[in-house]
């Protein structure tokens, strides 16, 4: 896994005006609540998965993106109108953390790609909702290889 927890130090980077939603019944928040001048704006965790997914999709090296979880040990490709569920987003005092669950080319370097990768989506989110992302944590699912008949995963 690549991606930097700080237990230790917790600073609020977000604006105090930003916050999660507060939970209910102890589940995370489902939804980013924005409080400005002119009105309050909410984005669910489904959109900022959306976002993460199709940056990460666009990444070289990642052929496509993996279900969460392993069926029988094989991991399943996400079509690209399903990229979100390849992702997971949990919202957190200090800023959004994301996982990332990718299927890899043969033959790359898989830190270069998870480094890349978790660059990009880490910029394309805070560049798109203007909340601070703390956290990316990058799982590979499988290893694609490139063969003349054209299948495999």
């Amino acid at each position: 896994m690549i991606g930097a927890k700080s237990a230790s130090h917790r600073s609020t980077r977000m604006d105090s005006k930003t916050k999660a939603n507060p939970p209910r019944t102890g589940k995370p928040p489902r939804t980013l609540i924005q409080a400005r001048d002119l009105g309050r704006i909410e984005v669910s965790r489904h959109v900022v998965a959306t976002i993460a997914g199709h940056a990460a999709a666009g990444c070289y090296g990642v052929v496509a993106m993996a279900a969460r979880g392993l069926r029988d040990g094989l991991a399943e490709r996400l079509h690209r109108d399903k990229l979100h569920r390849g992702v997971e987003v949990e919202v957190r005092e200090d800023g959004i953390a994301v996982s990332l669950y990718v299927i890899v080319e043969y033959g790359t370097r898989v830190s270069e790609v998870a480094h890349n990768l978790s660059n990009a989506v880490r910029y394309s989110v805070e560049r798109t909702l203007g909340l601070p992302v703390v956290e990316v944590n990058v799982n590979v699912q499988g290893i694609h290889i490139s063969g003349g008949s054209g299948s495999g995963s």
